[in-house]
C-alpha cells in the first residue's frame, strides 16, 4: 500500500513539474520515446577539430528516429550567452539522391562554414533507403522535403540558445541536400510544413549543386530520383511538382546563388541556369557560378573547391550575412 501511494505521488509530482514548466521554451532534451541510436549512418555525429569545436549531436528536432541534428559551435561560446554577442547561423543537408548517406559526410561544408564564424546545424532526413543501411525508417517523397522544412524552423526556434543572428540565417546543401535548400528557402506549401517567410526567415540560401526541376528528372529517368518518387506512386506527377523548387519562383524570394561544377553529368546544369533565369524574370536576386572543369562537386580539379568557397563566401559578404575578407 505504502509503494502504491508513493508511486501515486511521484506521478503525480512529475504532471505538477511537467504542467508547470514554461511552454513558450524550446528544449533539445525533450521526452522523445523513439530511439535515436543504432548502427544506420544517420546516427554518426559530425566530426569535429575538439580544439576549437564543440559538437551536440543528433538532438531530435522531429518525431521519426531519423529527424536529429547535429549543432556544432566555437569551443568557447557560451550558449544563451548574456552578452548578446550574435553569429551567422546555417542549416545543411547532405546529399545522397534522397536515397543514402548522412550527415557525417557534410565535413567538406561545415568546416569551411565554421572557419568563416558560423554556427552550423547539420541535419539528418529520412531516405528512400529500403536496406535501411542510411536511415532507420525508410520513406519516399515528400518526406525529405517534410523534415527539412521541420529542421529549419527548429534551428530558427533554438536561435537564442546557439546565439545565432535570425537576420543572418542561411540555408545550404549538398546535392540532393542542396535540392532540400532550395526547398527550405523557396517553398510556399504549408502543406509540406513550416514555410518561409512565415515561420522562419532565410536570409540566402547556398545551392551547392542541387536539382531544382523533380518532373525533369523523372522524365530523363534518373535512377536516384525514381526510387525517391516511384512509378506507381498516388498523384505522382503533382507530388513532383509540389516538391520541385521551380514551382515556387517569386519577387520575393531570398537571395540565392549556385554554385556547381561546369561538367556536371549527375544534376543536369540546365535546371539551375533555368531556375536562375526565372527568378531574374521575376524580380528576385539570384545567380549561379559554375566552377570550370568540376564534375557533380568541388573534389576535383585542384581547384575546384577553393573557387566554391571563394564564390559562397564572397557572395555572402556582399548579402551582409559575413564580413568580406
Amino acid at each position: 500500500m505504502k509503494t502504491a501511494i508513493l508511486v501515486t505521488f511521484v506521478a503525480l509530482t512529475v504532471v505538477v513539474a511537467i504542467a508547470a514548466a514554461p511552454a513558450s521554451a524550446p528544449s533539445t532534451t525533450a521526452f522523445d520515446p523513439l530511439p535515436r541510436t543504432g548502427t544506420t549512418d544517420a546516427f554518426k555525429i559530425s566530426a569535429i577539430d575538439a580544439s576549437k569545436y564543440k559538437v551536440e549531436g543528433n538532438l531530435p528536432y522531429g518525431q521519426p528516429p531519423a529527424c536529429v541534428v547535429d549543432v556544432i559551435y566555437p569551443k568557447d561560446m557560451i550558449k544563451n550567452d548574456p552578452s548578446g554577442k550574435k553569429f551567422p547561423g546555417v542549416i545543411m543537408f547532405h546529399g545522397g539522391g534522397w536515397t543514402r548517406t548522412s550527415k557525417s559526410t557534410m565535413s567538406t561544408f561545415y568546416n569551411r562554414f565554421l572557419a568563416h564564424g558560423f554556427v552550423v546545424c547539420n541535419a539528418e532526413y529520412r531516405l528512400a533507403d529500403s536496406t535501411r543501411t542510411f536511415t532507420p525508417e525508410p520513406a519516399i517523397a515528400p518526406a525529405a522535403v517534410q523534415d527539412a522544412l521541420k529542421a529549419a524552423k527548429w534551428f530558427w526556434d533554438h536561435a537564442d540558445e546557439y546565439n545565432m543572428d535570425q537576420s543572418r540565417y542561411v540555408v545550404t546543401g549538398a546535392s540532393a541536400g542542396g535540392h532540400l535548400a532550395l526547398m527550405v528557402g523557396l517553398c510556399t506549401d504549408d502543406q509540406l510544413g513550416p514555410c518561409n517567410p512565415k515561420d522562419f526567415k532565410i536570409a540566402a540560401i547556398v545551392n551547392g549543386y542541387g536539382p531544382a526541376d523533380v518532373p525533369d528528372l523523372l522524365q530523363r529517368r534518373t535512377g536516384w530520383a525514381i526510387q525517391w518518387l516511384p512509378e506507381g506512386t498516388p498523384n505522382r506527377d503533382a507530388l513532383a511538382k509540389q516538391v520541385s523548387p521551380m514551382t515556387y519562383i517569386r519577387k520575393d524570394a531570398p537571395p540565392l546563388i549556385t554554385v556547381q561544377g561546369s561538367n556536371d553529368t549527375t544534376v543536369p546544369v540546365i535546371q539551375n541556369q533555368r531556375l536562375t533565369e526565372a527568378l531574374k524574370a521575376a524580380g528576385a536576386d539570384a545567380d549561379i557560378h559554375l566552377v570550370q572543369g568540376a564534375g557533380h562537386g568541388y573534389q576535383s580539379p585542384a581547384t575546384a573547391w577553393p573557387d566554391a568557397e571563394k564564390t559562397m563566401f564572397d557572395w555572402l559578404a556582399q548579402h551582409k550575412i559575413v564580413e568580406a575578407p
